[in-house]
């Protein structure tokens, strides 16, 4: 019997003005057959403003559209922004859920606080979810089986709006929420992929904005992400700035050891890694699946000998978007590291359908993980 439990969070605080030219049903349908990662939006999105005056007021949900920003806008010249990523997952009996946003939440206001931006509660954050699905509930996809992974990406981001040229934080803040039907983010699903290392750019250094999930830290990656491409890779894994030498994460995902004895490693979190909300549950999953989950840190030589040797049988990512995806090799200008012990990523799909399964509610939420949006 699967058992969940619905987070109670009042929306009514969020005025509704609903599209006069909603997709049609045909055309919504189309999508949701195959609708790729990121490339079709709902009918519409949830939007909160703030001044330094009044905070946080005008909570709606309106039409999907194009911005109005004026083009001294604090966001187009000091990159003064955050964002968020979260799923919203249809269930067997129809009902809508997401996993764990409280975390999100959180992370967004560490985030905030780093760049300077206000601080959103949980009930806004989670409440700007359930209002937008209450409106576009009926682009969530139904997932045709258990190998089905589409869900609908919620993308919630705040900015600095303010029309103002000078290095302060801004006092006009805009928060949305817009929301895009999605398939698996790697189209092999479970297939190892490629992963490129960065031999000449940093993501992040100690003191900057690394642990903040912001526009500019992904904006640092693109050029490697390029290299990355041009070698037929998947992602790109970085090193830390001070000595070169230990493993931080990928571009987009956090990084995971699996060793012969049972231990689970990732790098311990330091102000130049994204705390990720899949990583946090990983290391809880781990624990029950009988591993033991360590974070310390974790040098480019243990990768690379730990492979040869075989003391490293398995080495997966995991981020919201691609779940948990094994790593076959690691790329670099001058070698390739893959596993000589292993092969079958056993604990990757172990853990990888634990989670799908918690997700999709086909078992029970022990943890109390999900929340329910419609």
């Amino acid at each position: 019997m699967v058992i969940t439990v619905e987070k109670t969070v009042s929306t009514d605080h969020f005025a509704i003005l609903p599209s006069n030219q909603p997709t049609s049903d045909e055309i919504r349908d189309n999508i949701l057959k195959n609708p790729g990662f990121g490339t079709h939006f709902t009918d519409h999105m949830a939007h909160v403003r703030w001044t330094n005056d009044a905070g946080w007021h005008g909570h709606e949900v309106r039409p999907y559209g194009p911005l109005t920003l004026d083009p001294a806008a604090s966001v187009l010249h000091y990159g003064q922004e955050i964002f968020e990523g979260i799923k919203a997952y249809r269930h067997a009996d129809g009902s809508i859920w997401t996993f764990r946003p409280e975390k999100n939440a959180e992370r967004f206001r560490r985030s905030a606080r780093r760049l300077a931006l206000p601080e959103l509660s949980d009930e806004d954050f989670i409440g700007s979810l359930k209002a937008l699905l209450a409106q576009d509930n009926a682009w969530v996809p139904t997932p045709k089986d258990a190998s089905d992974e589409c869900s609908l990406y919620l993308r919630p981001f705040m900015i600095a709006s303010e029309a103002f040229l000078g290095v302060r934080p801004a006092h006009e803040v805009d928060y949305y929420v817009i929301a895009s039907p999605a398939a698996a983010y790697f189209k092999g699903g479970i297939d190892p992929v490629s992963i490129w290392l960065s031999s000449h750019y940093k993501r992040a250094a100690p003191g900057g904005t690394g642990f903040a999930k912001c526009g500019g830290n992904y904006a640092a990656s693109l050029a490697a992400q390029k290299e990355a491409s041009a070698n037929n890779c998947s992602q790109v894994a970085f090193l830390d700035a001070a000595e070169n030498k230990w493993i931080e994460e990928l571009g987009g995902m956090n990084l995971f050891f699996v060793y012969k004895d049972g231990r689970l490693v990732t790098p311990r979190l330091t102000d130049t890694i994204l705390e990720g909300v899949t990583r946090n549950s990983v290391l809880t999953l781990a624990k029950d699946e009988g591993l033991t989950p360590e974070e310390r840190a974790i040098s480019i030589d243990e990768w690379r000998d730990g492979a040869a040797s075989g003391e490293i049988t398995e080495v997966f990512a995991c981020g919201t978007a691609a779940v948990i995806t094994p790593v076959g090799e690691l790329v670099s200008e001058d070698e390739r590291i893959r596993l000589t012990a292993g092969g079958d990523n056993e604990v990757a799909k172990r853990l990888r359908t634990k989670l799908l399964n918690l997700q999709y509610g086909r078992s029970e939420d022990q943890y109390g993980w999900l929340t329910q949006l419609v």
